[in-house]
């Protein structure tokens, strides 16, 4: 039986994964579309890469919403879902009723912390696995992707228990961890030769070293006026202000997940000097989410982090200062937008 993958949100980041899990053998790929639907069901995606060259994926079905797919009744063996992560907007995990079977595993490729909470709740006998990624991909156009560098995505199983002390992995575990490890595999199959393969507690300093640095970029770019990556990094106010954010939450993580920070993972002093040397003049996500009016990701990005903090007793007054001044203007221009 063939490998059946649905891609719950085929926007840039979901349309090139799922054009290179189509490319693994013996996988077969569809996509649940929005706004693209007409495009993609009548061309399928057009993709370009610097690295993989120019390829028409088409999905082996497209359905324009969860309610095409659930007719459909394929059983489907990873969901991966690929959505903006909005909470405060609505809770996509939704989207999945009736698509998850007795082997279906949940692929959340997804920013921020706290993400796979929802899926969990919903879905408590399924498999979720979290991804975190820092490819650059963009779709200019309906059904049209431009993957311009990058491919690192890194993948663990979500086993919330396995925090607490003493915890010992059951044959639940384990089925969670071989199929994390065959969707790594099915991704290196198909050409992603930097996906990476994590244990639980592994995946979360991830997701932790990843907020580090769209806590630091993303919020500040939004409060300094829209400014690039590169220009806040050479500012000597902004710079200090970066590196101080990024200190916030990789202290913190430590303290959330009762273990030492991973040496591999790259010191906020790295990540600066990196920063600097990038001209490609690239803005973060949540301030191109704002210049077009839409909803920042906010509460994935710095409230999680500040109230799975404040859990454990730890304040994050940096995050705590900018969510709550840009949720505040987020508010007032939804107020000002309906008079």
């Amino acid at each position: 039986m063939p490998i059946r993958v649905l891609l719950v949100g085929a926007g840039a980041i979901g349309a090139f994964y799922g054009s290179r899990l189509a490319t693994a053998p013996n996988t077969l790929v569809s996509a649940l579309c929005r706004s693209n639907f007409r495009a993609v069901k009548d061309n399928g995606f057009h993709v370009s890469s610097p690295k993989y060259g120019n390829s028409t994926f088409r999905p082996e079905y497209a359905f324009s919403n969860p309610g095409e797919a659930r007719k459909a009744q394929i059983k489907w063996d990873y969901l991966l879902v690929a959505t903006k992560a909005l909470p405060d907007l609505s809770d996509d995990s939704e989207l999945l009723e009736g698509l998850v079977g007795p082997e279906t595993s949940i692929v959340l490729v997804q920013n921020g912390l706290g993400v796979e909470e929802p899926y969990r709740k919903r879905f408590p006998k399924a498999t979720v696995l979290s991804a975190v990624t820092i490819a650059s991909a963009a779709q200019p156009s309906h059904g049209k992707i431009q993957h311009n560098r990058w491919t690192r995505i890194s993948i663990g199983p979500y086993l919330p228990h396995l925090d607490k002390e003493g915890t010992e992995e059951s044959s639940e575990d384990e089925q969670a961890n071989a199929k994390n490890s065959r969707f790594v595999e099915l991704l290196r199959e198909g050409g992603i030769e930097d996906a990476e393969l994590y244990s639980h507690a592994g995946l979360q300093f991830v997701r932790w070293h990843k907020i580090a640095i769209n806590a630091a970029m993303n919020p500040s770019s939004v409060l300094s006026g829209g400014s690039e990556n590169q220009a806040m990094a050479l500012d000597p106010e902004l710079s200090r202000h970066l590196l101080a954010v990024m200190e916030e939450v990789l202290d913190t993580a430590p303290r959330v997940l009762g273990k030492p920070l991973p040496d591999k993972l790259a010191s906020p002093q790295k990540i600066l000097e990196s920063t600097k040397k990038n001209t490609s003049g690239s803005k973060p996500s949540m301030q191109l989410d704002w210049a077009e009016g839409k909803r920042m990701e906010l509460e994935v990005i710095l409230g999680n982090p500040i109230r799975i903090a404040r859990e454990k007793g730890i304040e994050m007054p940096r995050l705590q200062s900018m969510y709550a001044l840009l949720k505040m203007a987020q508010e007032n221009r939804q107020k000002q937008s309906k008079l």
